[in-house]
């Protein structure tokens, strides 16, 4: 790994990410945790009407990461978010790696199948039946596609990007259901992380475009950004995998 430029992909991601509106906030590194740099993974954060903003820390699958998730739970507590811990036992969930939002917050879909265990999912499902939330489980057989934002990209509230190699026949049809427009990857494109983008401010933030890529994003409105993030994808990640969106 090249440590220099490492360092300049993820500076261009925050300015890029704050070129597009948004306001960045960082976590402190700590040494021997290297992968915290994938900031989607070691909590998910929500907010619900009546409830306030809350976060449920993962239990991630390796244990050369699960020592990153306590430090993103205190950095979470510090700031007043409320704590909805699980008991895992022995099953996992890796946050917003696998767990998405619906844009209009009223589902949330939860990957499983590799980090993530169904039982991951069903726990967490159970907790958020609790507010009024449903989740949509869906299990993930790509390899290559290990978390669910490996493999869709909600553009906004009708469209949606998947790769259909990455779910079972089951998945694939229960992601239908709840999509207007359902935009499909090649498998050359989602393993290259194509569909591991950040839609923002009309705006697709993506580490490669393809034009079919590139068309899919003209017709829902979006234009591509693109963002290198070689240094990264080395470990397994791209753009999504390295931030978390804040309620």
């Amino acid at each position: 790994m090249d440590r220099a430029k490492a360092r300049s992909q993820w500076e261009n991601l925050c300015c890029v990410l704050q070129q597009s509106g948004c306001k960045v906030e960082t976590i402190d590194a700590v040494d021997g945790l290297e992968d915290m740099v994938f900031a989607a993974n070691q909590i998910f954060a929500g907010e619900k009407i009546g409830y306030g903003k809350f976060v449920v820390p993962s239990r991630m699958r390796y244990a050369s990461r699960q020592p990153e998730v306590s430090y993103y739970a205190d950095w979470f507590r510090a700031r007043d978010y409320r704590m909805i811990d699980l008991d895992y036992a022995d099953d996992y969930l890796e946050g917003h790696g696998d767990l998405l939002w619906h844009p209009d917050g009223l589902r949330i879909y939860g990957g499983y199948g590799f980090r993530s265990t169904r039982g991951g999912v069903e726990k967490f499902s159970a907790a958020m039946f609790e507010m009024g939330i449903p989740v949509v489980p869906l299990h993930l057989v790509d390899p290559y596609c290990y978390h669910l934002d490996t493999c869709l990209c909600p553009l906004n509230n009708e469209a949606a990007l998947i790769f259909p190699g990455a779910y079972s026949s089951e998945a694939l049809a229960s992601l239908h259901k709840f999509w207007k427009r359902v935009h499909l990857l090649t498998a050359d494109e989602a393993h290259c992380f194509m569909g591991n983008g950040i839609v923002v401010n009309n705006s697709y933030i993506a580490p490669h475009i393809t034009p079919q890529l590139e068309e899919i994003l003209h017709q829902e409105g979006l234009s591509p950004v693109i963002v290198e993030t070689t240094e990264f994808e080395k470990s397994g990640g791209s753009c999504s995998c390295m931030k978390t969106f804040l309620p």
